[in-house]
């Protein structure tokens, strides 16, 4: 589990084709304090196992699944990725819930600059609307941010300085694919009221309707 707080700028050192999947290696620093292999690091949102580990560097698999569902596809060496530990239960939660599990991806659409900060307009998978709400989380390449309006084809929210300088978001252009993960309380409200629905509203089996049916009059 992460929280959306990026620790560190990573720069993606190599990119091995496998055919069905590749081998990445980020180099890094501050990731790399107290972690073993089998440790979990997000890499834009997505959550990948420390395979290997060398000097300044680690390296992941990276499966057909994942480069199918996330922009980790398209990644080539040189790029700068949004690094992130897996939490420790000494550690605050800054951000909110976030699993490392990309919903969908979406596309930068514009960017309007202000003085202190950037209004980014992002994309949104229709079926991933449901759970955006204005004010509520979304993670976007690996960070937590707050909604600001939550549309049907799109949502926007407001980039600090901190995040813009910090962060992979401040160097997103109009166009570019950026990996999304909705709020996973959502999600689980979502199935646990339909299944509540579903079960007040199933039609009654015959002996429950016997059960439930009125008592009969006494015919003396």
């Amino acid at each position: 589990m992460f929280t959306g707080i990026v620790e560190e700028l990573g720069t993606v050192a190599a990119v091995t084709d496998q055919g069905d999947a590749i081998r990445l290696t980020v180099a890094a620093e501050t990731v790399l304090d107290g972690t073993a292999l089998g440790d979990s690091i997000s890499v834009n949102g997505c959550c990948l196992t420390v395979a290997e580990m060398g000097e300044g560097t680690w390296t992941a698999d990276v499966m057909q699944e994942t480069l199918d569902k996330t922009s980790l596809a398209g990644v080539q060496p040189g790029d700068r990725v949004n690094l992130e530990r897996a939490v420790t239960l000494d550690r605050r939660l800054g951000g909110h819930i976030v699993q490392g599990h990309v919903d969908g991806v979406g596309q930068v659409l514009s960017r309007r600059p202000s003085e202190h900060w950037e209004v980014v307009e992002i994309s949104l998978p229709g079926d991933l609307a449901r759970y955006l709400v204005d004010k509520g989380s979304i993670t976007v390449d690996g960070v937590s941010l707050t909604v600001v309006e939550a549309g049907p084809e799109s949502f926007t929210v407001s980039l600090i300085p901190e995040t813009l300088t910090r962060t992979t978001l401040g160097t997103r252009h109009p166009g570019d694919r950026v990996n999304l993960e909705a709020d996973v309380i959502a999600k689980h409200v979502e199935k646990l009221l339909a299944a509540g629905l579903a079960d007040r509203f199933a039609p009654l089996s015959p002996d429950q309707a016997g059960r439930t049916a009125a008592p009969q009059e006494d015919p003396a």
